[in-house]
């Protein structure tokens, strides 16, 4: 398996000069919350007891021993998805995408977040499939993180594509002709307890199958 970067395309359609111009309005995307901003309605820990999920400020805020947060509202196929973090100095966490109801930490795709921590897979990365090295987002600092995920099939080979944005930034697209995870939950993770990631502005747009 391999990262595949998507080249941007532009097409451009000649029409008779007789003809006039027809501006075509594109239709609004309506985020829907996932996170209200003042509890963890709609979400629950798994994992070891003395991990800790809180609200503060607007944030989920994760600390402590090793656990994920799951977002348990429904499960979802190709999608939209984005979220406003920020991880510590030294910290280690994940977006994860496409897991289980009750999962560990090999449960479904993750979006790698991690700034400056031992492990030198960065934020950006889509774990053990694509890693990104360099370090895109400072510690201690809020960023955007957005996922595009949708099944397709590509010369006739289906596949799991995987839209990686980082602060607006498309990174890459990530062609998973193994389909490693059809279907599944949001989740975060608390990694270790050196960690300490907050969350806010979790957001899902459903895409057509």
């Amino acid at each position: 398996m391999r990262c595949t970067v998507q080249a941007l395309m532009l097409t451009c359609l000649a029409l008779p000069l007789a003809t006039t111009p027809v501006c075509v309005q594109a239709e609004e995307v309506v985020w829907t919350p996932l996170f209200n901003g003042a509890s963890l309605d709609g979400w629950e820990k798994v994992g070891k007891e003395d991990s800790t999920w809180t609200v503060r400020d607007g944030a989920i805020v994760g600390s402590g021993s090793q656990s994920m947060l799951v977002c348990t509202k429904q499960s979802f196929k190709n999608f939209r998805y984005r979220a406003e973090i920020k991880i510590n100095d030294g910290g280690n966490s994940g977006m994860y995408f496409r897991t289980t109801r009750k999962p560990s930490f090999t449960d479904g795709y993750e979006a790698q977040i991690d700034s400056t921590h031992k492990d030198p897979i960065r934020t950006g990365s889509i774990y053990g499939m694509c890693h990104v090295y360099k370090d895109l987002v400072k510690p201690n600092t809020w960023f955007q993180y957005e996922l595009e995920v949708r099944d397709d099939v590509w010369r006739r080979r289906p596949l799991t594509r995987i839209k990686v944005i980082v602060n607006g930034d498309e990174l890459y697209e990530y062609l998973d002709f193994a389909k490693t995870f059809e279907e599944g939950y949001f989740a975060f993770q608390q990694h270790d307890p050196g960690s300490v990631v907050e969350i806010r502005s979790v957001e899902v747009v459903p895409l057509d199958d």
